[in-house]
């Protein structure tokens, strides 16, 4: 902490040097300063980009933040997401708001949930040399060699469970040499679970019944009639665990 005095007024003000630090950036090749303790979603606003679409906290879907990057005096690409990876000095960084993948088409109701569906709607997969790059490129941490293994063997409940909270950025299907889309295969797998091997819940039955019912149309009405405004208010207010 640092402090200092108003000339001619003896006022004592204290700042957060931490807070007053600024960084320079190159966003897309151009540079910018930015605060040193922004996340690169907060730098790139800051630095007057309006992100208005893709990412999933700006009216999108979570995992369009995927972002590239490197740091001084290192050879290494980086990977992340804007929403929660912190700037620093020097950082030189591109987005990818949407990574071209090859979406499998199939009917849900004709795959059985084992390595048949595997191996009809991504062989690729069978390419996989466990190198473990998806895993290191992972911005969530996931083990996604580990999912990818166990569709290998057809183990759907494995994967589903593994790639849980995959948000599907893309970034490990950037990095895999085999260029496998495990996004996609781990989305496959949370389909056939839903649909195959899930467990009856008598709870969600009877939630599912109260919708249809109407038991919730009051509230339904008056979200519909609230402003941006309100609904914003509500949603942050909103009791959290």
């Amino acid at each position: 902490m640092g402090s200092a005095s108003a000339a001619g007024h003896g006022i004592n003000i204290t700042h957060d040097k931490a807070k007053d630090r600024h960084v320079t950036v190159y966003v897309m090749g151009k540079a910018c300063l930015v605060p040193g303790d922004a996340t690169i979603m907060g730098a790139i606003e800051y630095a007057g980009h309006q992100i208005i679409r893709g990412a999933g906290c700006r009216e999108g879907y979570c995992g369009a933040c995927a972002t590239l990057y490197r740091l001084p005096g290192d050879y290494r690409i980086r990977t992340g997401l804007a929403c929660t990876t912190l700037v620093e000095d020097g950082m030189t960084l591109a987005q990818f708001p949407s990574i071209p993948a090859g979406k499998a088409i199939y009917d849900i109701e004709t795959l059985k949930p084992d390595v048949s569906a595997i191996a009809q709607t991504y062989p690729v997969v069978f390419r996989c040399v466990a190198c473990n790059t998806c895993t290191k490129s992972c911005p969530q941490g996931l083990q996604v060699m580990d999912y990818v293994q166990a569709a290998k063997r057809g183990d759907i409940a494995q994967v589903m469970d593994l790639s849980f909270y995959c948000v599907a950025c893309g970034l490990c299907m950037l990095r895999c040499p085999a260029e496998i889309t495990q996004p996609l295969v781990a989305t496959l797998a949370k389909r056939l679970y839903g649909r195959h091997l899930r467990k009856e819940s008598r709870e969600l039955a009877e939630r599912v019944r109260q919708v249809e019912d109407g038991s919730f149309d009051p509230e339904y009405a008056e979200l519909m009639a609230m402003s941006r405004e309100a609904l914003s208010q509500r949603y942050y207010a909103r009791d959290m665990e």
